[in-house]
């Protein structure tokens, strides 16, 4: 999982509807002291900005332990993400399926079904 997205999502579930901007990675609290929050708009539209982290719910203990949760949600959605990658095109399914329902050939769905379930063999879940 890229680190910004999982800094953007740990700060969006610890607090939602929140406006940030930041440069580089957060992957240290020196870093996380240098992200900009957003507090408000100016007459103009602009956003208002500053670096003096304005939430008592985001400390940098508190987003870390959240990326770490994050990052192991996302780790333990791997065997699904990989699964994906390598499960036959549906095109595949309908056409065996189809041969084998009209009283065809079984080969092509008995192919599908080794497949299938090669795929999910290779890919056990956690």
């Amino acid at each position: 999982m890229d680190k910004q997205d999982k800094f953007s999502q740990a700060v969006q579930n610890l607090r939602p509807n929140t406006k940030l901007a930041w440069n580089d990675e957060i992957t240290t609290e020196e870093e996380f002291n240098k992200v900009k929050w957003q507090t408000g708009v100016d007459g103009i539209g602009s956003a208002i900005f500053t670096t003096t982290n304005p939430y008592a719910e985001l400390t940098w203990t508190k987003v870390k332990a959240e990326m770490d949760a994050v990052q192991s949600k996302y780790d333990a959605q791997d065997y699904a993400r990989n699964r994906q990658k390598e499960y036959p095109v549906i095109t595949e399914f309908l056409e065996a399926y189809t041969e084998k329902e009209i009283g065809g050939d079984s080969t092509k769905w008995d192919a599908y079904i080794i497949k299938y379930n090669k795929t999910r063999s290779d890919n056990p879940k956690g």
